[in-house]
């Protein structure tokens, strides 16, 4: 069982992995910051503290950040196969970030792929979102995933 028709997969990663389709730069608010930090249970003072000499953004803080579009608009298409819901995120950092800083957030296609489950197939987008500062000092990268199940037969 598949949600894509036979080779649909390979022209699909030809054409959207790595590609860039979306920008939008965000500034780093401190109160957004530490609400984060509260909301995700942080204490270390380094991440919950603007007063701590080496304080900055939780790990996790630019997972929150969106771009104007989360998929190029000839990927949506695939939606309407099945049900699509959001299979979660990784973060991955590469430097500190700071209140008051400015990021360019650039969003490409990361990977596509198909997985077998016990409710059918199950297609994988993984949208990659990379944070860089204005003078490009990689910041951190974002990787979503979303799933879209093939449409059940029998409904």
């Amino acid at each position: 069982m598949s949600v894509l028709e036979k080779g649909e997969l390979e022209a699909l990663r030809a054409d959207w992995i790595g590609r860039e389709f979306d920008e939008k730069e965000f500034e780093v608010s401190k109160e957004r910051a530490l609400q984060w930090a509260a909301a995700c249970g942080e204490t270390r003072p380094e991440y919950s503290d603007p007063e701590h000499p080496d304080y900055r953004v939780p790990v996790t803080f630019t997972a929150h950040y969106t771009g104007r579009r989360a998929f190029p608009k000839e990927l949506t298409e695939l939606f309407w196969r099945g049900l699509p819901f959001d299979a979660g995120k990784r973060v991955e950092n590469h430097a500190p970030i700071r209140p008051g800083e400015k990021l360019v957030g650039r969003s490409e296609i990361h990977d596509l792929y198909e997985k077998t489950g016990r409710s059918g197939g199950m297609l994988f987008i993984v949208h990659r979102m990379t944070f860089r500062s204005p003078e490009g000092e990689l910041k951190s990268i974002v990787d979503w995933r979303m799933v879209v199940r093939e449409k059940r037969r029998d409904a």
